[in-house]
């Protein structure tokens, strides 16, 4: 199998978490059942739920779960009418298309969000807004000022939604510290399964559901909770947070930037802190296809951008909003590293883009 190098896609389970859901998918796990197995199921849900609020410093009646990042969000940005919608450009597309209603707010050539617009947007709402701001980009790895915004926001009484999902497992990822009203996390990014993730919802706000129906998760999203899934995404929130291995990660990735950009590469966000896992670099007059399928025949399996486009290559809206040029963002990728990859990954994977890079920029044109 290829060298995996797409963690910000999805990263591989964790040996622990395979184990804990193993061990749990034997039994039938519905908690809203009365009788000793549903007893059972609840338990598992509720110590998962604490495990998780523990380790994001929020209160577990404040994690609702939900089955994906996607929906997470659609709920946070779905769940306040009333409210103008003001969403960064380099969003996640399920925050970008949750509504149709939503007013960007621009970001500099750092990929940072422009905090004087923002101001000058929320001081033109007739209404306290709701706004939406990632913790860190999924293509660039670049973090954002998530608690300057929250100041901000409450400065207009707005509401401040983070999509948390890429900083879990990478950086601190603190609710009481970050001070946003909502967070979105999901156990797939960070070593758990796909099918588990959360909205963290400050526990003074009601919520309009998503979902409804059974009425669980207090009424806030009805559905049989994936018991054996949650469970797994506590184990592997438990086994991120130690970040050590990510310190050694972004060592590698600073040798690899130098040597692309001593060739001739163009390296995106290196003026804004990142994510110590991510890097985004261009190959100017290579197109982003070509290298991905060369690299995926010489067994690198990484990406141009967010994983979300049904499997289609496009150009990256958030290195357009950054003010990259469309010629340089059409030869984009995104190499993002995790908790299997090795020093020796990044070393082959280097040595891998300079040939590539030397050879198609001698191919004829």
């Amino acid at each position: 199998m290829p060298a995996y190098l797409d963690y910000n896609a999805t990263a591989p389970q964790r040996f622990e978490v395979i184990a804990r859901m193993q061990a749990l998918q034997v039994e039938p796990l519905n908690p809203s059942s009365v009788h000793a197995y549903g007893r059972e199921a609840k338990k598992h849900l509720e110590q998962s739920r604490k495990a998780i609020a523990d380790i994001i410093a929020a209160w577990p009646n404040e994690i609702i779960f939900t089955a994906s990042g996607t929906e997470a969000n659609a709920m946070a940005l779905r769940g306040f009418s009333g409210r103008r919608v003001l969403v960064s450009a380099i969003e996640h597309s399920s925050v970008l298309k949750a509504r149709n209603d939503v007013t960007p707010i621009p970001v500099d050539a750092r990929g940072i969000v422009d905090m004087a617009a923002l101001d000058a947007l929320l001081s033109e709402s007739t209404t306290p807004a709701l706004v939406s701001v990632m913790l860190a980009n999924n293509e660039t790895g670049v973090i954002q000022p998530i608690r300057e915004v929250a100041e901000l926001c409450k400065k207009h009484s707005a509401l401040l939604h983070c999509d948390a999902v890429q900083g879990v497992g990478k950086i601190p990822v603190d609710f009481g510290v970050l001070q946003a009203d909502m967070m979105t996390i999901s156990a797939h990014k960070c070593g758990g399964p796909l099918g588990a993730a959360a909205l963290v919802l400050r526990r003074d706000l009601a919520i309009a559901p998503l979902i409804t129906g059974g009425g669980q998760e207090t009424g806030r999203r009805s559905g049989t909770e994936n018991v054996g899934a949650i469970a797994g995404f506590a184990v592997a929130m438990e086994c991120a947070a130690n970040r050590e291995h990510m310190r050694g990660l972004r060592q590698w990735l600073d040798v690899m930037e130098l040597e692309m950009l001593a060739q001739g590469g163009v390296v995106f966000g290196t003026k804004a802190p990142r994510l110590p896992n991510t890097t985004c670099v261009a190959m100017p007059s290579v197109s982003n296809e070509v290298q991905l399928m060369d690299f995926d025949l010489k067994g690198f399996a990484v990406s141009a951008g967010s994983a979300c486009s049904s499997g289609r290559i496009e150009r990256s809206y958030v290195l357009a909003a950054m003010g990259v040029d469309k010629d340089i963002v059409g030869s984009a990728i995104r190499v993002s590293a995790g908790w299997q990859t090795t020093q020796n990954d990044i070393i082959m994977f280097t040595e891998c883009w300079k040939q590539t890079h030397s050879r198609l920029n001698k191919a004829p044109k």
